[in-house]
């Protein structure tokens, strides 16, 4: 493991990463971005792989109009970029949402890490299946499911359905946040969420979301 290209506070995120990815980001290059960044476009060439070291960004696509679908959010000690080691096009666009680290590993320097550590392919592979599989039920949800039923997995994927003995509490979720998610516009999304106060099933605060019991399969 190449430490000399780590330092400071740097080290110390890199010390705080899961074993299997510790060594792949000491090979690459620590940058910071602010909150807001796009980090990559969707389209581009890519030839590099990011580790999370700090932060929050998210992954999410968009048309010449501005409206946005959002396929997920990557937390510290996880990675993105992956999908364009073979030299091809990025998939998806990718922006913080906080402040953020990243360790910029080089395509031949992935390449290097799996020959000296070949136990981390698998561990690649897994998160491709990983994120194929989530790409392929987003794209189910978009096909099948109305915005409602969009929103109401949204909510409820995060950590389970609520009840009257045990609600969840979703912090730092915005209107805006779910409705990229689910490829609807905030407003339709506010009526939603609105309606389901009314009904007792949620009580809305400031980015936050409290499911009071099992929401309605149907609205």
């Amino acid at each position: 493991m190449n430490l000399s290209r780590i330092s400071g506070d740097t080290e110390k995120l890199l010390a705080a990463l899961p074993q299997t990815l510790r060594g792949l980001a000491a090979r690459g290059l620590p940058r910071s971005y602010r909150k807001n960044t796009v980090i990559l476009t969707e389209g581009e060439q890519g030839d590099s792989l990011f580790v999370l070291l700090q932060g929050r960004v998210k992954a999410f696509s968009n048309d010449e109009h501005g409206r946005e679908i959002t396929y997920g959010v990557i937390e510290a000690g996880d990675y993105f970029g992956e999908m364009s080691l073979d030299g091809g096009t990025r998939s998806a666009s990718i922006m913080t949402t906080e402040p953020c680290i990243c360790s910029v590993v080089s395509r031949q320097a992935v390449q290097e890490h799996l020959r000296q550590e070949p136990d981390f392919a698998f561990s690649l592979v897994t998160q491709v299946i990983r994120r194929a599989r989530s790409a392929t039920e987003t794209a189910r949800q978009m096909a099948l499911l109305d915005v409602y039923g969009r929103v109401i997995h949204v909510l409820e994927n995060e950590q389970g359905a609520g009840s009257a003995q045990a609600p969840v509490e979703l912090k730092q979720i915005t209107h805006q946040q779910i409705a990229s998610r689910v490829g609807a516009s905030r407003e339709m999304v506010s009526r939603l969420l609105k309606d389901l106060e009314k009904g007792g099933y949620v009580e809305l605060g400031v980015k936050r979301i409290t499911l009071k019991k099992k929401l309605p399969a149907r609205w």
